[in-house]
């Protein structure tokens, strides 16, 4: 997978936190965002994101202070449409995490940075003290298909403990800090016990 990730990395600095195999869609309308979006079409590589800790999505007054998170996670294209002159849509979906540093801006407003690549989470199924968590899952998916189809990506995965995790992570209303430092855990257990302690403290497990 390094081989296909562009380097520098372009970054696409966003108010939300990506999680591997998570759906994300974006509309893309600013110059510098466009072409990063062609330019990763056409080259088929994935691009950045990273959460916003300080200003906003759209480029603002220059000299605008803007920070961002140095962990993110790939968005690999899936689908994008041309709806309107100007306006793509584009359809994503997490991948690996990484870091970043030596990020730079360029003249047209677009970051980019030097990755390293984080190791995917490990594969382990849930412990046993998180199963009323992982069947919980299974009701609310179930609950939210019939409501509005499928939310995630097929296949489920509930014998794998970060897949539960993340998309617990994905439905939960918690801070986007909260988010970040639960999708920057290297520990997928780690990652599904503390969701669990969420859940059972707001009563939804028991």
């Amino acid at each position: 997978m390094s081989a296909a990730v562009p380097a520098p990395l372009p970054l696409f600095p966003l108010q939300s936190v990506l999680f591997p195999g998570m759906r994300l869609q974006l509309k893309v309308f600013e110059a510098r965002y466009l072409d990063l979006v062609s330019r990763c079409l056409r080259e088929q590589q994935p691009f950045g994101v990273v959460c916003l800790r300080q200003g906003g999505e759209v480029r603002s007054a220059p000299g605008s202070a803007v920070r961002f998170e140095t962990i993110g996670v790939l968005a690999q294209l899936q689908e994008v449409d041309a709806e309107q002159a100007g306006i793509l849509q584009v359809r994503c979906v997490g991948g690996q995490r990484f870091e970043v540093a030596d990020v730079a801006q360029d003249d047209s407003g677009l970051w980019s940075g030097v990755k390293t690549l984080l190791p995917p989470d490990e594969l382990l199924a849930p412990d046993e003290a998180f199963i009323a968590t992982v069947r919980a899952l299974a009701n609310a998916i179930g609950t939210l298909e019939r409501q509005q189809g499928s939310p995630f990506n097929k296949p489920y995965r509930f014998d794998d403990a970060g897949w539960v995790a993340n998309r617990w992570c994905e439905l939960l209303p918690i801070s986007l800090a909260a988010k970040q430092k639960l999708m920057a855990l290297d520990d997928p257990q780690l990652r599904l016990r503390l969701v669990d302690e969420f859940l059972r403290n707001k009563g939804v497990v028991k």
